[in-house]
């Protein structure tokens, strides 16, 4: 994943994958977009991070059956490094 904190748009970018545009967008909260391609989800903005990120990255989840703890160190990485951009790779977890 990658992710950027765009300061003066005041949104984060987290690119899923590497597709080349999407088709449309679903408003799955007031604050966060999922860009699809193919029905599938290629790139979530996430709008005014300062006002909390986890209820809208919550909701992305689990509309479209997402990694949440993924979705959210990407945009906790882009916070810490804003107006660059910082790739996340998260590997799938071990049993208990």
């Amino acid at each position: 994943m990658r992710a950027d904190y765009d300061t003066s748009a005041n949104a984060i970018s987290i690119a899923i994958t590497d597709a080349p545009s999407a088709e449309r967008g679903d408003e799955v909260h007031p604050r966060a977009v999922v860009a699809l391609a193919a029905g599938k989800p290629v790139e979530v903005q996430l709008l005014y991070p300062d006002m909390g990120i986890s209820e809208p990255l919550a909701a992305v989840a689990k509309r479209y059956e997402l990694d949440r703890e993924a979705l959210e160190a990407a945009a906790r990485s882009a916070l810490a490094a804003p107006n660059r951009v910082v790739s996340v790779e998260v590997a799938a977890g071990s049993p208990a």
